[in-house]
């Protein structure tokens, strides 16, 4: 069987299961490596190996880093609207050899990662300031 390239093997993913744009899957390739240069993990051999939960990680960082407060906005026009649409990217690349896996990973391992909303958004919302009622100086009016 002959080797297909990243690109082929990106193109046919994509044909196969149009539920995430093919950029989604450019983005994950770069927050792998982004996730990988982070983690101070080799390049090459075992000790390269990425969970999916410090993957999960990796790519929320490198989601706020690349495109702000954007993020989750790009994200959902992409198609990927919970951790669990990369663990989907994640084995499709599996599934066509571009990403290896060990005998311990699965989908499951992208499951209730974290919250969309406080992941992507909640870090760009103002802080919260004290309502008047809470405040304890009181002011007293002369009669």
């Amino acid at each position: 069987m002959k080797k297909i390239s990243y690109n082929e093997a990106l193109a046919e993913i994509v044909r196969e299961d149009p539920r995430y744009d093919e950029h989604a899957y450019l983005f994950l390739r770069k927050a792998l490596d982004h996730t990988i240069q982070a983690l101070e993990k080799p390049t090459e051999g075992p000790g390269r190996h990425v969970s999916g939960r410090e993957l999960l990680e990796g790519i929320r960082q490198f989601a706020l880093q690349e495109f702000g407060p954007l993020a989750h906005r790009v994200l959902a026009h992409w198609g990927i609207h919970r951790c669990e649409d990369f663990g989907e990217m994640v084995f499709n690349l599996v599934n066509k050899g571009i990403l290896g896996k060990t005998e311990k990973d699965s989908k499951d391992d992208f499951g209730g990662g974290y919250d969309f909303h406080e992941a992507f958004i909640t870090p760009f919302l103002p802080a919260q300031s004290p309502s008047p009622s809470s405040n304890t100086t009181s002011v007293k009016r002369k009669a």
